[in-house]
């Protein structure tokens, strides 16, 4: 490695980019200091071994070198709502937002959610001041709701307890409601540039591909934890934190990655043998089994041109805790379908409807039988229960499996 290349690498590593429109005199003039000595800090060499007819080459590849990495996402770095952009101070509470609805939901549809939070709620203050059926009928749509539970309960914490300032320091912030490792290292890195990796999905296919981890998930989690946190540089913590991120969801993709573009595909294992798409390894998913039930869709009309529908609160915790939903059965893989007007909210001419609403969730498939019943204008609520416009549904806290129902019982 020549000098102008070490000099370059340490730029990345011990100062910000310049601003759009700037030129970088620290780069053009080898400017800049780094903790390391390049000696130090030279890439040492790994030995894959690729697979041949009938016989193991071992293949030299340098290790991986987080200045490169820097170094593209100065580049190509994705801009995001939630990212400060030049040199702003990254905003905790925009990034601790953002990182609570990216988990195990895409870009894509975070942003419009991203926006209308922010909109109503500008600081965490305003958040916690919220109450919790608010919020959950803001965060209807975008699944995993024990997330916007735990969002407002962090939101009051961090008021309550931290006079509504994120605390900078990982433990403080593992112990908020809804945040775990992942989540204390990304806010912890990206918010206040504290050393630590903060390991997603990107992350992990990324070093799982990067080292040819063998091992499958979710049992190979610690070692890919051990190999991420063993790059991290001395400065730029939160940048390196989100380059890896962006990384993997814009090179290193689930399929076809365009190595060709890749900071890191020399030092690349899984690249050189040629079987990246094979990583991370996963274990045989086990599917849950099937449920069942019955969903109960009341409508009465009001006198007055509209249609009320009867609708229910689920309990605080459990399965869309503190949802709203149509009244209905248990769901279980045994459910008596001969029995399911046993569990209707009152005696009425329920009708079946043709056709189940199907839904997925993380540990089982669900399949309800939808009935129908139209009562009188006079018919009071059960207890537990109320009467909603079908003109406001929009306006309801509830579930996508709630919103088919309602879509089916309404078509």
């Amino acid at each position: 490695m020549n000098v102008a290349v070490r000099k370059r690498r340490k730029n990345s590593l011990s100062s910000p980019p310049p601003l759009a429109g700037e030129v970088d005199a620290r780069s053009a003039a080898g400017g800049g200091s780094f903790a390391q000595s390049e000696e130090e800090y030279a890439p040492s060499l790994t030995l894959p071994r690729r697979r041949g007819r009938g016989r193991t080459e071992r293949v030299a590849t340098p290790s991986p070198d987080p200045a490169d990495l820097l170094a593209w996402y100065d580049r190509h770095r994705r801009a995001l709502p939630w990212r400060a952009r030049g040199r702003a101070k990254a905003d905790p509470y925009a990034v601790w937002l953002s990182e609570i609805m990216l988990q195990q939901t895409t870009v894509k549809t975070v942003g419009p959610y991203y926006a209308k939070f922010l909109a109503k709620w500008p600081t965490v203050d305003a958040l916690a001041k919220a109450p919790l059926d608010d919020v959950l009928r803001a965060w209807a749509g975008l699944g995993y709701y024990a997330r916007a539970r735990n969002l407002h309960a962090c939101a009051r914490t961090v008021v309550e307890r931290h006079n509504g300032i994120f605390p900078d320091n990982i433990e403080a912030l593992r112990a908020l409601p809804g945040i775990g490792d992942y989540t204390a290292a990304a806010v912890g890195s990206i918010a206040f540039d504290l050393p630590a990796v903060p390991v997603d999905g990107n992350v992990e296919r990324v070093v799982t591909r990067l080292y040819a981890v063998d091992e499958a998930m979710p049992a190979a989690k610690p070692e890919i934890k051990r190999l991420a946190a063993s790059l991290l540089p001395p400065h730029r913590s939160g940048d390196f934190a989100q380059a890896f991120m962006d990384l993997g969801a814009t090179i290193c993709s689930p399929t076809k990655p365009a190595c060709s573009l890749c900071p890191w595909s020399e030092p690349c294992i899984a690249r050189v043998r040629g079987d990246q798409e094979t990583f991370p390894r996963k274990a045989p998913k086990r599917e849950g089994k099937q449920r069942y039930g019955a969903a109960f869709v009341a409508l009465r009309a009001d006198g007055q041109g509209s249609v009320d529908v009867l609708l229910r609160r689920r309990p605080e915790k459990g399965l869309l805790g503190a949802m709203t939903e149509v009244p209905g059965s248990d769901w279980a893989h045994d459910f008596d379908r001969k029995s399911a007007l046993d569990a209707a909210p009152f005696k009425a001419k329920w009708r079946k409807l043709a056709g189940d609403v199907t839904h997925v969730f993380t540990h089982f498939p669900l399949r309800l039988t939808v009935y129908v019943a139209d009562v009188p204008r006079g018919e009071a609520a059960p207890k537990g229960a109320r009467w909603a416009k079908v003109s406001g549904l929009a306006g309801e806290a509830l579930p996508t499996l709630m919103r088919k129902v309602l879509a089916h019982a309404l078509d």
